[in-house]
């Protein structure tokens, strides 16, 4: 039996073989602590789950639903984001429903790469906004996100000979993996990039309602002529704590929405009717779960804050997001480090190169996993900082 080679040639995604070696240990009886995968542990707040049950007994959710959605969900998503964000969105052509943002994401590459463009990508990033791109034949160029440029990409540094083959650029704030965040003068600089070399701008905006010490991101479309070039991709999964609901959305400039629908209608069967429904009750129900929500992951922050900075790893106490990113203390690499914590504590955190070549030298760990666990991880990496197995390393946290 003979495969496409995008087959052959896609690497196991991320998060699969993390669980694989994790699912190893257990087998053998071992607690594992994992701070590597960015899955809410908080429930879904009743009155969505409420709806869902409700919506889920009508016999008329029960049929096939359209692509672009129902015409409530559209609607509520653009007042949503009128009163978060004070941007006005024409339901019927600037807002598409997905079947989580994820969904999009992927099937972003159909609406606007041939085999042979370029797709500006960040790295480290998501891995979908690459591999996306290589299963439709596309080349992506990998956008150094460095520390030192607070995790924005160099946009002037992207060689010329690669822009004019470039047809899109992600971006991607708050950002996964590294938790910095942009203010509206990148978005600007990326907007007149974009105009200048006829690129369209994806942005994938998921964590913005995931804040702590008063932050509020805003969106990519607030900044003028932002509609012109881009489109956002935003989701419940997060804000709400819907990860396994599959339920998000795309919204900004008509034509590229209405690409993406159009893909969609020949490879999918849009949202399930009920999902629809407890996403309308989400957006517009009680809100008071963002903040409390919120809290109960800034502590977690600050907790971990603490004792990586026992561990001597170096790192900006993120202001939005569910992850932290480190560096790694000097000696290790990003897979030595994370191997190394998972025999020695089975505790287990994401390499940084998981997430492309620039992420060597730095682990993700995630803020998702309950109270309970958390303590229990936090007191493993205590004891280990402390034991003679651990090589001593100066501190060297950043603020």
């Amino acid at each position: 039996m003979k495969f496409a080679r995008r087959v052959e040639q896609l690497p196991p995604y991320l998060f699969v073989e993390i669980s694989r070696k994790i699912a190893e240990k257990r087998a053998k009886g071992e607690k594992v602590i994992s701070f590597a995968i960015g899955d809410p542990d908080i429930p879904t707040p009743s009155n969505i789950v409420k709806r869902l049950c409700q919506a889920a007994h009508d016999p008329k959710n029960h049929r096939y639903p359209e692509t672009d959605g129902l015409p409530e969900l559209r609607r509520v998503i653009a007042d949503w984001y009128r009163k978060r964000f004070e941007v006005s969105l024409d339901p019927d052509k600037e807002v598409l429903p997905l079947i989580g943002s994820k969904e999009g994401i992927g099937h972003a590459a159909l609406c606007f790469l041939d085999p042979g463009d370029v797709a500006l990508v960040p790295d480290p990033g998501y891995p979908v906004y690459s591999i996306g791109t290589m299963l439709v034949g596309g080349q992506p160029y990998y956008m150094p996100l460095l520390e030192q440029n607070d995790f924005l990409p160099d946009l002037d540094g992207v060689p010329f000979d690669v822009v004019r083959r470039a047809k899109v650029m992600w971006i991607n704030y708050p950002n996964n993996p590294t938790g910095a965040v942009a203010e509206p003068e990148f978005f600007e600089k990326a907007i007149h990039f974009a105009k200048k070399h006829g690129l369209a701008i994806l942005h994938d905006g998921p964590y913005s309602d995931v804040t702590y010490d008063d932050y509020k991101p805003i969106s990519f479309l607030q900044i003028p002529g932002a509609r012109d070039v881009g489109i956002e991709f935003h989701s419940c999964s997060k804000t709400y704590n819907m990860t396994g609901w599959r339920i998000g959305m795309a919204v900004g400039n008509a034509e590229m929405i209405n690409a993406l629908m159009r893909v969609k209608s020949n490879l999918d069967s849009g949202v399930f009717q009920a999902v629809q429904y407890a996403a309308i009750e989400a957006l517009t129900g009680p809100q008071n779960c963002i903040a409390e929500h919120n809290a109960i992951y800034q502590r977690r922050r600050d907790k971990l804050v603490a004792v990586l900075n026992d561990l001597g790893l170096s790192f900006r106490p993120p202001r939005a997001g569910l992850y932290i990113w480190a560096r790694v203390p000097e000696g290790y690499t990003s897979v030595s480090f994370t191997s190394r914590l998972l025999d020695e504590t089975a505790v287990a955190v994401t390499p940084g190169t998981g997430y492309g070549p620039n992420g060597e030298g730095y682990v993700r760990l995630s803020l998702t996993l309950p109270d309970a666990d958390l303590e229990e991880g936090v007191a493993r990496l205590k004891a280990w900082r402390e034991s003679s197995r651990a090589t001593p390393v100066k501190q060297t946290k950043r603020s």
